[in-house]
């Protein structure tokens, strides 16, 4: 497991997409994920969707199943899958700005409900859920043993967690931790980063069943040079977000430092991005 070397609480995570949150929907979009290029021919937009596709194929969704969106963002991935799928979907974010465009969302088919609140202290009931999904948000969790244990809780015998991650290769060197993986995870309000074996230690401790795992970082990283022409623009002609950007004022500006060594980590493998689909026993 990789550690900051400055400890991030959950308030620091609330707090960096609470004060980038024009910024990450300029940039990022509304998503807040990457997205997935399978031939390499799909726009930004179809991409991004993809991704949302490839979580939904490997949570195995029929009409009328209750999901749980763990750090569910804007909302915009679950209210996709409630549309798309006919699905019921609860979601959690940790960011009072995100929270209020997420308990906006309407979605045409399905439900869709929105939480402020923090998932490891998220107030449902036990068993309450058919499928859970956290698509790059187990990353900000401070306590990861009890991000696994409370999914282990709310889903019902014979549901399924799946979990896109950033993570670590399973033996970076001295000068990866130190230049690229430690910056990226104090600069991106990340409390650790683990491999892929952490993860998977970390399921079983609490019973989970891995069903399968797969490295996308190949079809995933595209993202980042989209994100820095996007920021690049921004930074020649938007006047107001050059003075938030560079001002001593914003908190979360040195995240800007990390877009460079995220597309770095991604080409080289010091960092990687998997899919996991785990089940909980009937």
């Amino acid at each position: 497991m990789i550690y900051p070397n400055e400890a991030q609480s959950a308030a620091d995570v609330g707090g960096h997409y609470d004060e980038l949150d024009e910024a990450y929907r300029r940039i990022w979009g509304e998503h807040v994920h990457h997205g997935f290029w399978r031939t390499g021919s799909e726009s930004d937009q179809e991409a991004t969707e993809a991704l949302v596709e490839l979580v939904a194929g490997r949570l195995d969704l029929a009409p009328g199943l209750q999901l749980v969106d763990i750090g569910c963002g804007y909302g915009a991935s679950a209210e996709y899958l409630a549309a798309r799928y006919r699905v019921d979907v609860t979601g959690f974010t940790i960011s009072a700005a995100q929270a209020r465009i997420a308990e906006t969302r309407k979605p045409a088919a399905g439900r869709f409900a929105a939480f402020h609140r923090d998932w490891l202290d998220n107030g449902l009931a036990d068993a309450v859920a058919d499928r859970a999904f956290a698509i790059e948000s187990s990353e900000h969790m401070v306590d990861k043993a009890r991000f696994f244990s409370e999914a282990w809780r709310v889903l019902r015998p014979g549901g399924r967690l799946v979990v896109c991650a950033w993570l670590s290769s399973p033996d970076p060197n001295r000068l990866e931790i130190r230049h690229l993986l430690e910056p990226i995870c104090r600069e991106g309000r990340l409390p650790s980063m683990g491999s892929r074996a952490d993860y998977e230690a970390l399921a079983a401790q609490v019973g989970f069943a891995l069903l399968g795992y797969d490295d996308i970082s190949r079809q995933v990283r595209r993202t980042w040079s989209i994100c820095a022409g996007r920021a690049a623009r921004r930074l020649a002609t938007d006047r107001a977000f050059r003075r938030f950007a560079f001002a001593r004022t914003t908190k979360n500006r040195s995240f800007m430092l990390s877009v460079p060594r995220l597309m770095v980590a991604l080409r080289t493998g010091a960092m990687r991005y998997g899919i996991f689909v785990w089940e909980k026993p009937a």
